[in-house]
């Protein structure tokens, strides 16, 4: 492998890797505080795609769909976090189980019935839409770029959030002890509402940013929803700074088990995962 084929595939797999953390951020926190295993985080992503899909073809605008997409889906996790989730709370993992997973049925079928079983392509940016040279032989796509730069402001804009202000200090408070953060006055229902409705935002604007690089199509948040709950493990469950170092983690090994080894990419991830468990069976941060 030539040095510039190798630096092509670190920064894919950087990119790949920042997608997952917007997707496991929201994840982690969701499980870390409210203590609920949601199975329909993948669907917020394919809505978020399919949204993408959809506002931009109707007004040629890409930031259009993210800035109309993300209010839509934070309103869609508040619907569905008052509606059902907030049922869970005190519920055994079973039942979370089997009522998110009736929920990713739910999120399947609405989707068949508004954008059918198509496959769509969404297109980039039309000041994206070049490549950046990388050496004598190799491209990078400018909105890959673009993206990268958006998952990082997003990321440090959340370590602000998280650490700066008084709904971060309720967050770490709540993902120690939650029923001590009731006690001390603080309406926990808010609270949870509010960071259930963020997770889904970010997984969203995952799937819209997500959307000009691959295909749109029935049932993309299966995967995602995967390989998120395996940074989530690797990171430490409740920890935004092990989502963020697991994602790198996983989007590497799968971007070097596609290149390297093909034949066993999907089980690169998996061994990833047992190794770092080994070593810290808490995750990284947990």
């Amino acid at each position: 492998m030539s040095f510039s084929l190798f630096g092509l595939q670190v920064l894919n797999g950087v990119e790949q890797g920042l997608l997952l953390f917007l997707v496991a951020s929201g994840l982690t926190l969701v499980f870390g505080v409210l203590g609920v295993l949601n199975f329909a985080h993948g669907s917020f992503y394919m809505l978020g795609a399919y949204l993408a899909f959809w506002i931009s073809a109707g007004t040629g605008s890409l930031l259009a769909a993210v800035l109309i997409g993300i209010p839509v889906m934070a309103s869609l996790g508040f619907l569905v976090e008052r509606l059902a989730i907030a049922r869970l709370y005190k519920r055994d993992h079973l039942s979370q189980v089997l009522l998110t997973y009736g929920l990713v049925l739910l999120f399947n079928e609405l989707q068949r019935a508004l954008f059918g079983n198509d496959v769509h392509g969404v297109d980039a940016p039309r000041l994206l839409a070049f490549r950046i040279p990388l050496g004598s032989a190799q491209e990078w796509p400018a909105y890959r770029v673009f993206t990268a730069a958006a998952c990082i402001a997003v990321a440090a804009l959340m370590r602000q959030v998280i650490l700066k202000t008084r709904f971060g200090m309720r967050v770490r408070a709540g993902a120690s002890n939650a029923e001590m953060v009731e006690a001390l006055g603080i309406d926990v229902r808010k609270l949870f509402s509010a960071l259930f409705s963020a997770g889904t935002a970010l997984a969203a604007l995952a799937g819209m940013l997500a959307a000009p690089l691959t295909t749109v199509y029935p049932g993309m948040g299966e995967n995602v929803l995967v390989l998120s709950f395996v940074v989530v493990v690797i990171g430490g469950i409740g920890s935004i700074k092990g989502a963020f170092f697991g994602a790198m983690l996983v989007g590497l090994s799968d971007t070097f088990g596609k290149v390297l080894l093909p034949g066993l990419a999907s089980a690169m991830v998996y061994a990833v995962m047992a190794a770092v468990l080994l070593v810290r069976p808490r995750g990284l941060a947990g």
